[in-house]
Protein backbone atom coordinates (compact mmCIF):
# COMPACT_ATOMS: atom_id res chain seq x y z
CA UNK A 1 0.00 0.00 0.00
CA UNK A 2 1.56 3.38 -0.86
CA UNK A 3 2.67 6.13 2.01
CA UNK A 4 1.27 9.31 1.70
CA UNK A 5 5.09 10.31 0.59
CA UNK A 6 4.24 8.26 -1.96
CA UNK A 7 1.21 11.10 -2.65
CA UNK A 8 3.33 14.26 -2.44
CA UNK A 9 5.86 15.85 -4.90
CA UNK A 10 8.61 17.92 -4.10
CA UNK A 11 9.63 21.17 -6.58
CA UNK A 12 10.66 24.51 -6.96
CA UNK A 13 8.32 27.35 -5.07
CA UNK A 14 6.34 29.68 -7.37
CA UNK A 15 5.50 33.22 -6.37
CA UNK A 16 1.97 31.99 -6.02
CA UNK A 17 2.89 29.82 -3.21
CA UNK A 18 4.29 33.13 -0.92
CA UNK A 19 0.70 32.84 1.49
CA UNK A 20 0.81 28.90 2.11
CA UNK A 21 4.73 29.70 2.80
CA UNK A 22 3.85 32.27 5.16
CA UNK A 23 1.26 30.23 7.00
CA UNK A 24 3.66 27.15 7.75
CA UNK A 25 6.13 30.17 8.52
CA UNK A 26 4.05 30.97 11.66
CA UNK A 27 3.33 27.01 12.41
CA UNK A 28 7.60 27.29 12.36
CA UNK A 29 7.23 29.72 15.12
CA UNK A 30 8.25 32.61 12.35
CA UNK A 31 4.91 34.78 11.55
CA UNK A 32 5.20 36.95 8.77
CA UNK A 33 2.95 38.96 6.48
CA UNK A 34 2.06 36.91 2.96
CA UNK A 35 3.24 40.56 1.17
CA UNK A 36 6.27 40.18 3.00
CA UNK A 37 6.96 36.76 2.48
CA UNK A 38 5.76 37.39 -1.36
CA UNK A 39 8.96 39.74 -1.49
CA UNK A 40 11.27 37.39 0.53
CA UNK A 41 10.12 34.41 -1.62
CA UNK A 42 10.41 36.40 -4.95
CA UNK A 43 14.25 37.81 -4.26
CA UNK A 44 15.16 34.17 -4.09
CA UNK A 45 13.38 33.41 -7.46
CA UNK A 46 15.06 35.70 -9.18
CA UNK A 47 18.63 35.44 -7.76
CA UNK A 48 18.86 31.92 -7.36
CA UNK A 49 22.37 31.77 -6.02
CA UNK A 50 21.21 32.30 -2.55
CA UNK A 51 19.38 29.14 -2.99
CA UNK A 52 16.46 26.85 -3.52
CA UNK A 53 12.92 26.81 -1.90
CA UNK A 54 11.34 23.58 -2.35
CA UNK A 55 7.59 22.87 -1.91
CA UNK A 56 6.12 19.32 -0.83
CA UNK A 57 3.05 19.12 -2.55
CA UNK A 58 0.25 16.60 -1.86
CA UNK A 59 -1.40 14.41 -4.44
CA UNK A 60 -5.00 17.48 -4.11
CA UNK A 61 -2.43 20.33 -4.58
CA UNK A 62 -1.93 21.61 -1.13
CA UNK A 63 1.31 22.37 -0.39
CA UNK A 64 2.33 20.61 3.09
CA UNK A 65 5.46 21.43 3.59
CA UNK A 66 8.51 23.66 2.64
CA UNK A 67 12.28 23.93 2.59
CA UNK A 68 15.07 26.41 2.20
CA UNK A 69 18.64 25.22 1.66
CA UNK A 70 21.38 27.69 0.23
CA UNK A 71 25.04 27.25 0.08
CA UNK A 72 27.44 29.71 1.72
CA UNK A 73 31.64 29.36 0.68
CA UNK A 74 33.28 29.61 4.11
CA UNK A 75 37.08 29.50 4.32
CA UNK A 76 37.24 27.28 7.12
CA UNK A 77 35.86 23.89 5.53
CA UNK A 78 34.59 22.67 2.08
CA UNK A 79 31.87 23.47 0.60
CA UNK A 80 28.17 22.89 2.24
CA UNK A 81 24.66 23.30 2.15
CA UNK A 82 22.59 24.44 5.07
CA UNK A 83 18.92 23.86 5.68
CA UNK A 84 17.98 27.26 6.44
CA UNK A 85 14.79 26.41 7.12
CA UNK A 86 12.36 23.06 7.09
CA UNK A 87 8.20 23.33 8.05
CA UNK A 88 5.63 20.42 7.06
CA UNK A 89 2.30 21.21 8.52
CA UNK A 90 0.67 20.06 11.37
CA UNK A 91 -1.36 16.98 10.68
CA UNK A 92 1.13 15.95 8.24
CA UNK A 93 3.86 15.54 9.95
CA UNK A 94 5.86 12.19 10.16
CA UNK A 95 4.29 11.75 6.61
CA UNK A 96 7.03 11.03 5.03
CA UNK A 97 7.08 14.65 3.48
CA UNK A 98 10.02 15.95 5.43
CA UNK A 99 12.06 13.47 4.30
CA UNK A 100 11.69 13.70 0.66
CA UNK A 101 12.20 17.46 1.18
CA UNK A 102 15.66 16.85 2.86
CA UNK A 103 16.00 13.80 0.27
CA UNK A 104 15.46 16.69 -2.85
CA UNK A 105 17.63 19.11 -1.11
CA UNK A 106 20.46 17.16 -0.57
CA UNK A 107 20.20 16.70 -4.29
CA UNK A 108 20.20 19.99 -5.02
CA UNK A 109 23.41 20.67 -2.44
CA UNK A 110 25.47 17.82 -4.48
CA UNK A 111 24.39 19.17 -7.85
CA UNK A 112 26.14 22.28 -6.80
CA UNK A 113 29.63 19.92 -5.98
CA UNK A 114 28.84 20.30 -2.04
CA UNK A 115 30.54 17.15 -0.06
CA UNK A 116 28.09 17.81 3.05
CA UNK A 117 25.01 19.30 4.16
CA UNK A 118 24.88 20.94 7.91
CA UNK A 119 21.06 22.25 9.60
CA UNK A 120 20.39 24.00 12.76
CA UNK A 121 17.49 23.58 14.85
CA UNK A 122 16.18 25.16 18.72
CA UNK A 123 17.55 23.27 21.10
CA UNK A 124 13.40 23.01 22.24
CA UNK A 125 12.89 21.02 19.03
CA UNK A 126 12.99 17.40 20.48
CA UNK A 127 11.18 16.08 17.67
CA UNK A 128 13.31 17.91 14.78
CA UNK A 129 16.30 16.59 16.59
CA UNK A 130 15.02 13.17 15.94
CA UNK A 131 13.65 13.44 12.66
CA UNK A 132 17.14 14.56 11.74
CA UNK A 133 19.16 12.00 13.53
CA UNK A 134 16.72 9.29 11.37
CA UNK A 135 17.60 11.05 8.47
CA UNK A 136 21.90 10.25 8.33
CA UNK A 137 22.54 13.28 10.38
CA UNK A 138 24.85 14.10 13.16
CA UNK A 139 25.07 16.25 16.39
CA UNK A 140 28.13 17.60 16.07
CA UNK A 141 28.02 21.06 17.64
CA UNK A 142 26.04 23.07 19.92
CA UNK A 143 26.71 26.75 20.38
CA UNK A 144 25.05 29.80 21.38
CA UNK A 145 23.19 32.18 18.39
CA UNK A 146 24.38 36.04 18.20
CA UNK A 147 22.07 38.80 16.08
CA UNK A 148 22.96 42.62 15.87
CA UNK A 149 20.40 44.72 13.88
CA UNK A 150 21.98 47.12 11.52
Amino acid sequence: MPSLADKVDIRRARLADAPSIAELSGQLGYPTPEKEMADRLAHLIRHPRFGAVLIAESYDGKIIGWLHVSVTPLLEVPLRAEVNGLIVAEGQRSSGAGAKLLKAAEAWAKSKGCGSMSVRSNVVRDRAHSFYLRNGYEHYKTQKAFRKAL
